[in-house]
């Protein structure tokens, strides 16, 4: 073989092995720019799904607000005017009344209380205020003061603040959960445990109701709420049921998740 043809086979085989090096360059290149777009995308949409998920959220929270404005302030100023009435009526009725009196101004009074206290758990401010530990007492004394069941707390470790946010989210999906319980569980007793290590915080929820099948529940719009409301704050969230056996809800939080978000 001359050196000519040598020369070419070379030529033609540099020629051959950099157009191989250049389309494995470009098909990486553009496999990397499509992946990049692909991902760009999806955290496009996941922010956008928090968004309308937080939007959502305000709007509640403003709802609940303006409930619980028109608790304190209309509703329990009226029963106060009754319970006003009810004085000046005791001073100037027959004696034989005064019996049946004293016990409508005593639940007027009660009501006026417990209107109060409920406009309490609704509202935003007010949760911010006392923190997520003393809004869940409240909320357990009134159930044991309702007498709807007996409702147990129980704080473990030191207490850390959440960000003032994620603490209304935890408590709003606590809250559900009673709801659930109160409407549908026929339950005698409710247990609640927040256990706050170093670097997360557990929340354990426990009725002894009736329970339900879990698998028969898909789409629940309430289960809906509390799941995605703790997708909002990275939150692991579990709940778990049987028939006869009551239902359990355990919450995962993340003390550090903000800084990891941001690091």
């Amino acid at each position: 073989m001359s050196k000519e043809e040598i020369a070419l086979l070379v030529y033609v085989a540099a020629v051959f092995l950099g157009f191989v090096i250049f389309t494995v360059v470009f098909v990486v290149a553009f496999q990397r720019r499509k992946n990049k777009f692909l991902l760009e995308r999806i955290e496009a949409q996941q922010r956008f799904e928090r968004e309308i998920e937080t939007s959502k959220l305000e709007i509640q929270e403003q709802t609940l607000r303006n409930i619980a404005w028109e608790l304190h302030d209309n509703i329990g100023q009226l029963l106060s005017v009754v319970n006003m009435q009810l004085n000046i009526m005791m001073q100037q009725a027959p004696e034989e009344f005064g019996v049946q009196l004293i016990d409508a101004k005593s639940t007027v009074s009660q009501t006026v209380a417990e209107v109060r206290m409920l406009s309490k758990t609704l509202n935003h401010d007010v949760i911010q205020k006392n923190g997520l530990v003393t809004s869940l007492q409240v909320e357990s004394e009134r159930f044991n003061r309702l007498q709807f069941l007996k409702s147990d707390l129980e704080v473990r470790g030191d207490e850390i603040a959440l960000p003032s946010d994620h603490e209304i989210i935890v408590f709003r999906i606590l809250q559900e959960f009673f709801s659930n319980v109160i409407k549908h569980a026929k339950a005698n007793n409710l247990f609640v445990l927040l256990n706050y290590q170093s670097d997360k915080l557990v929340i354990h929820a426990a009725d002894d109701g009736v329970g339900f099948d879990t698998s028969l529940c898909h789409g629940n719009s309430g289960m809906e709420t509390m799941k995605s409301r703790a997708g909002l704050i990275g939150a692991d969230y579990k709940i778990s049921s049987e028939l006869g056996k009551g239902t359990k809800l355990q919450i995962q939080y993340n003390l550090n998740y903000d800084k990891n978000r941001q690091s």
